[in-house]
């Protein structure tokens, strides 16, 4: 049995990284001695002074050392640090020799702008830049030349200060994502970075379900690729169906009203999401930026259902063009179109076998027993290099 302490740093309004950590701990606890240390973004003037002491912020340090001191933990694993604890916990945790494990749930090490996006582009320049100049001129973090700074310091800094080498390992999502931190000056080791993907719950499938049209499920906004989705569809009478919110989504009605072929669902909860994905032909997944590990992707191959995808960051890692899905050129509209109608023409039994492989790319990697299993095998790495 370990004794695994769980830092994380919500974020004002709820995300994917908040959904994981619970996630985690919840598969966690099942076998093993789990604790959680939990830190909460604020606004307002209490939310300034978190990110300016993000540096080196001395509350939130002594909080956790308090934390190791009462619950002596064999293995700490923080998933997020920004901004209300900082990176100066990681220090705290090696003043007891205690073994840390740090999530990568997205790119913030790399670039302020955590997506690497800088509009509706991909902006790579922080990744080999050893202070991220080119995005703080360019104020990628909340539109702010300042904020970026500050928060391109933080990283650098400690950086300097060798934090990020006192981490002893760092999980990615994907393949693609290693990669790009290797190929970075931010200094991490191979030995460092291991790959574990998230996971999902196994959905209860109807085994005779009929299958028709297509799927989008997500937030309608331009990184999504709403404006390349509808551009395709609307050069086909193939259906579409859209489930979602965001700020795109008069854009969406707006396609709805010209094309009887799209259809918006409104914003669906899991259990009729799960059905609208169970009963389409593929899902739909066209962003346009790298993507962390998205969930709607492993809530498809769990329910048997493949995906037509950007040949771009997580999805080009996860999708095997016509093993378990489709790629199509990133951004354009006309490949799609082209592989949307390639779709329509495969044979009953081509979709079914494609559908299976989806299945078993969930079976294979995205289950709760594999993802605990990878989880425990990290800790247990960690931990006997701090013991050797």
């Amino acid at each position: 049995m370990l004794k695994i302490l769980l830092v994380h740093t919500h974020y004002q309004i709820r995300g994917g990284e908040d959904a994981v950590f619970e996630q985690e701990y919840k598969l966690l606890k099942e076998g093993n001695d789990v604790e959680t240390l939990i830190y909460k973004n604020h606004s307002g003037i209490k939310g300034l002074l978190q990110f300016l002491f993000s540096v080196w912020n001395l509350t939130a340090t002594q909080k956790l050392i308090f934390r190791i001191k009462k619950f002596r933990p064999s293995v700490i694993h923080i998933h997020n640090w920004h901004f209300a604890s900082g990176p100066a916990i990681i220090r705290g945790a090696k003043k007891f020799n205690i073994p840390v494990v740090l999530t990568l749930h997205n790119y913030r090490l790399l670039c302020p702008s955590a997506s690497l996006m800088n509009g509706e582009k991909i902006f790579l320049d922080s990744v080999h830049q050893p202070f991220p100049w080119t995005a703080v001129k360019k104020g990628l973090y909340r539109n702010s030349v300042i904020q970026t700074f500050w928060l391109a310091l933080v990283v650098w800094f400690h950086k300097k200060i060798g934090t990020w080498k006192n981490v002893d390992r760092f999980i990615v999502l994907t393949r693609f994502a290693q990669t790009l931190f290797l190929d970075s000056s931010l200094g991490i080791t191979a030995k460092q970075l291991i790959v574990k993907p998230n996971f999902v719950l196994a959905p209860i499938l109807e085994n005779k379900r009929i299958r028709s049209g297509f799927l989008f499920a997500g937030r309608l906004t331009e990184e999504k690729g709403i404006k390349v989705l509808l551009e395709a569809f609307s050069k086909t009478n193939i259906q579409l169906k859209i489930a979602g919110e965001g700020p795109l989504l008069e854009f969406v009605k707006e396609a709805t009203h010209k094309n009887p072929n799209i259809q918006y669902m409104g914003k669906l909860d899991n259990h009729l999401l799960i059905n609208a994905m169970s009963s389409c032909e593929a899902l739909i997944f066209p962003s346009v930026w790298y993507e962390g590990m998205p969930v709607t992707i492993l809530e498809a191959f769990a329910s048997k259902t493949p995906v037509i995808a950007s040949n771009l960051g997580a999805m080009k890692s996860m999708i095997e063009d016509n093993y378990n899905g489709l790629h199509f050129e990133p951004g354009n509209a006309e490949d799609l179109a082209h592989k949307v109608i390639l779709w329509a023409s495969f044979s009953k039994e081509q979709k079914q076998k494609i559908g299976q492989n989806a299945h078993q790319s969930y079976i294979q990697q995205y289950t709760p027993e594999k993802n605990k299993a990878l989880l425990i095998d990290i800790y247990n790495k960690a931990i006997n290099n701090k013991l050797s």
